[in-house]
């Protein structure tokens, strides 16, 4: 009886623990979080570097490209249009490396998402209290689908686009096409595939030539050459620290003619066998939005 007694006991102690454990765990999984989510829209306005209405300039053609992928480098948000880059909460940054020399992006680590696709996740604690008014984010990649000309006869294919200040590349793939870089490629590299067929390339877009949408470009700037683009709430994110519900957050993305191009045939089509030359592969815009949510999906 004795011996029966004792392992009830056992029993009813383990039980205990496994409940204490089990609380631990509803409460870190039900701790509020921020969640993070990109959007692409290709009727989104199309902006230009300093967040007004932008044309396709004289001379080149455009074409509005249907995404597959993106990463981002960082992420912050600004309470007002005067808190300088750096100054506001930082939410995310990227792995960096000087493996190709000068400091660049870790392309080996970078989150690489679709749309809809949860970016980042972090707790609302680590969110300071405050009104948040501006949302800064640092792009580095895009995989998208787009249209060639050639001969004639219209191709789709894939691009891999790298817009960041700088990226090192050991190798990547394109549809099983295998690009070996093994180096940093400044902002504006970028690599095709054709689909369904064994052509590929790789190119270099110009200069400064990006495009990176900041309309408070007066008051609060951003380095030449980085692809920070900045977009405001329609309403004020305010966080109190009394927060019982997930915060959702989509980053949504004008992709509104965004790949460009200098024409050499005057018809819109995108012919690189013509010699027309990508020139910019900039976002047009970013339009950031927020919900709340018990669900973390």
């Amino acid at each position: 009886m004795k011996i029966k007694l004792f392992g009830i006991a056992l029993l009813l102690l383990a039980l205990g623990f496994c409940c204490i454990s089990c609380e631990k765990d509803d409460d870190v999984a039900g701790e509020p979080m921020l969640i993070v989510k990109f959007k692409f829209d290709k009727d989104q306005q199309r902006l230009d570097n300093i967040g007004q209405p932008s044309k396709v300039a004289l001379g080149n053609a455009a074409q509005s490209p249907d995404f597959n992928s993106i990463s981002a480098h960082y992420l912050e948000f600004a309470p007002t249009a005067n808190t300088q880059l750096g100054k506001g909460a930082i939410l995310y940054h990227g792995t960096e490396t000087t493996m190709g020399g000068k400091n660049a992006i870790d392309f080996n680590q970078a989150k690489v998402v679709s749309e809809g696709e949860t970016f980042l996740q972090i707790p609302l604690s680590k969110l300071a209290k405050g009104n948040y008014e501006w949302v800064r984010v640092s792009l580095a990649y895009q995989n998208y689908g787009i249209s060639v000309r050639n001969s004639g006869k219209d191709y789709s294919g894939t691009l891999a686009s790298f817009v960041g200040f700088n990226t090192y590349i050991s190798s990547f793939d394109i549809d099983n096409a295998i690009f070996n870089v093994n180096e940093n490629r400044s902002q504006g590299y970028w690599a095709f595939k054709l689909d369904d067929n064994p052509y590929s390339t790789e190119g270099q877009a110009p200069e400064g030539a990006t495009t990176v949408p900041n309309p408070i470009a007066a008051t609060s700037p951003v380095a030449s050459g980085s692809c920070v683009v900045t977009g405001r709430f329609p309403n004020k994110l305010s966080i109190t620290g009394n927060e019982t519900k997930n915060i959702v957050v989509t980053l949504s993305l004008s992709v509104n003619h965004s790949f460009e191009w200098h024409e050499i045939v005057a018809d819109g089509k995108y012919e690189p066998s013509k010699g027309e030359q990508v020139v910019d592969m900039g976002l047009r815009g970013l339009i950031p939005a927020f919900q709340t949510s018990y669900n973390n999906d």
